[in-house]
């Protein structure tokens, strides 16, 4: 039998295991059950795929996004790896094949969607072959929880009943704890060998900002920080999703869309684009990016809030998979705030769900309005303790100041009670700055102590305002979707004289130092910064001739060498295939396939440089 060390070297080209993979890798090829947390980008991958090599057999890879298996398989047949998939893309002659491969043994792993699966044909199938494990990927898709939850997933627990004897390895970079049980108790873990590594990403520069106009927002941050980068933003609806493409288009970005009512044909083609063309932004909802695989994302930004902190970790942790400089940036504003809350409110789940998603919901709001150190909140969501501020957020490069907003508040919550909690934010505003409209003097409104008892704000800092004290408790949000705000019992104390009010700390709208801004430019600079002037044009000819081979194979770059391993071709310089093996991340069969061409760029460089 092979040795695990030996694997990954000989076929991935690394020397070292990470976080727990030596043990989880081991664990699986003593036939034991697993449940695995990673962050994305961790190497979960690695953790199955070895196993399979070793093990007699066929892996299967359950996935729950087809759109993906291409490039998982793509990327696994450049090491030399038999890999197959089964999904709807495939005529019924290619189905054939490949199920023949699977009966006769020659695939090292087979990927499927839990749908297919779950055929009894394919069960018969399956039971007619040597499995040598079950990988369930994604396993936060079985909690009813979690923010991808997909019925279908919850059925998989059939596998440990119908196959006792094949173990199997349940994958997730996105779980707190309610996730994790549930995981154990659906998929029937509980007997599994349980591995947590950190949810840490220190390469990811995390900032959310109060948007006045979203768009114009994210135009800066790309221009300060990703000019030419590949990224992802995400948008709510399908609609802002094709004006902000069409936006970024007209900026002279290429922007791609991608939502859930474009064919089938348009989101592949878009996706395909993204991963095999440099410096595309897509621009998508949430149902973009699950299981991406894209190493060099260098940015992810939200124009609206997330529903929860899983969702939003989820998705921001598809920026910077290859460990370097990253940006997570998000925008978002009072309308955020009530969409949000009103969406939850208003869903048709039982009451013990809502609370729970209600509790998720206020997480999110507080990760957002918080003044400390952003990243200690996310991790310690997840149960784990960061002992100090990470650095590298917003808050703690640039930290927000906080006022004491008791008065302003008062002001506010006056307000909504004198005009009988049956108006939204907006109007609310106009009375408050003594916007004296007709809508306004029509209900009586300009005769209220509170008209135009809030000059000492401008009306953006006013929607702040209220935007935190929803975000704080103090108010509601009607359940017929108007919009319309309601006190909450943590404000009457506000209102009343007789009481004592408790003082309420808000933070100013945040004004961003330019200095600062470009500090976090410059960390963006993934690559070339840690480059000589030489090197970077070396590494740019290598990146060309990547490009040459990936466009003749139709596969993404980055599955042929990520640009990690460019960089180290470019500072060391091979010159033969021994020192060619010596870099991370190439293995046997991409040396025999790619080596000499990449060590006869290298040596021409070399010789036209001396």
């Amino acid at each position: 039998m092979q040795l695990p060390s030996h694997v990954l070297k000989s076929t991935f080209g690394y020397d070292h295991f990470r976080h727990h993979q030596a043990d989880i890798i081991e664990a699986l090829i003593d036939g034991d059950d697993v449940l695995t947390l990673m962050p994305t980008g961790g190497g979960k991958s690695i953790c199955y795929q070895i196993p399979a090599l070793i093990r007699s057999g066929t892996a299967i890879v359950i996935s729950p996004l087809i759109a993906l298996m291409q490039d998982q398989v793509d990327a696994l047949r450049q090491l030399g790896i038999c890999a197959a998939f089964l999904n709807s893309t495939l005529n019924a002659g290619e189905q054939r094949q490949i199920e023949n491969d699977f009966l006769t043994g020659k695939l090292d792993l087979l990927y499927m969607a839990p749908e297919r699966l779950l055929n009894e044909q394919m069960l018969h199938l399956i039971g007619q072959c040597d499995i040598a494990l079950f990988a369930i990927d994604e396993a936060h898709c079985v909690s009813q929880w979690g923010h991808d939850f997909r019925k279908e997933y919850q059925q998989l627990s059939m596998l440990h009943t119908r196959f006792p004897n094949v173990p199997r390895i349940a994958l997730t970079a996105t779980a707190d704890q309610r996730t994790r049980d549930e995981i154990i108790t659906q998929l029937s873990l509980q007997q599994a060998r349980v591995f947590i590594n950190s949810f840490d990403r220190p390469n990811i520069h995390y900032a959310i900002e109060e948007s006045g106009n979203s768009r114009d927002a994210l135009w800066q941050f790309l221009e300060k920080n990703h000019a030419e980068d590949a990224g992802i933003v995400y948008c709510l609806s399908r609609k802002n999703v094709e004006t902000t493409a069409e936006w970024l288009n007209k900026q002279g970005r290429t922007a791609l869309p991608y939502h859930a009512g474009l064919s089938q044909d348009i989101r592949q083609r878009n996706q395909q684009r993204f991963l095999r063309e440099d410096g595309v932004i897509i621009v998508a909802t949430i149902a973009f990016g699950m299981g991406i695989d894209k190493p060099d994302v260098r940015f992810v930004a939200h124009m609206n809030l997330p529903k929860n902190i899983e969702s939003y970790y989820q998705e921001t942790g598809r920026a910077g998979r290859d460990g370097l400089p990253a940006n997570a940036w998000m925008s978002y504003g009072l309308k955020d705030v009530i969409n949000l809350r009103m969406f939850t409110e208003n869903s048709e789940a039982e009451e013990q769900f809502k609370r729970v998603m209600l509790q998720k919901t206020d997480a999110m709001l507080g990760l957002c309005e918080l003044t400390s150190c952003r990243r200690q909140a996310l991790l310690a969501y997840f149960g784990e303790v960061l002992a100090e501020p990470c650095g590298n957020c917003d808050n703690c490069i640039n930290p927000p100041e906080t006022w004491d907003a008791t008065i302003a508040a008062q002001k506010a919550l006056s307000c909504i009670y004198r005009t009988h909690e049956r108006f939204g934010a907006h109007y609310i505003i106009d009375i408050i700055t003594g916007k004296d409209d007709e809508r306004i003097q029509r209900n009586g409104h300009n005769q209220l102590s509170t008209f135009d008892i809030g000059g000492e704000h401008t009306g953006v800092e006013w929607r702040g305002i209220f935007r935190q004290l929803i975000a704080h408790g103090y108010l509601a949000t009607d359940t017929e979707g108007y919009g319309v705000l309601k006190l909450t019992p943590k404000a009457w104390p506000m209102l009343k004289r007789s009481e004592t009010p408790q003082t309420v700390m808000l933070r100013k709208l945040r004004k961003v130092s330019k200095t600062k801004k470009r500090k976090t430019a410059a960390a963006t600079r993934a690559v070339l910064q840690t480059l000589s002037t030489q090197d970077q044009a070396l590494f740019e000819r290598l990146r060309e001739l990547r490009s040459r081979l990936a466009k003749e194979q139709n596969v993404p770059p980055y599955v042929i060498f990520p640009d990690k391993t460019l960089s180290e071709m470019a500072t060391v310089k091979p010159v033969n295939e021994g020192q060619m093996l010596d870099i991370s991340g190439v293995g046997e069969v991409k040396l025999s396939r790619y080596g000499e061409a990449f060590l006869n760029e290298i040596s021409r460089l070399q010789s036209l440089g001396s």
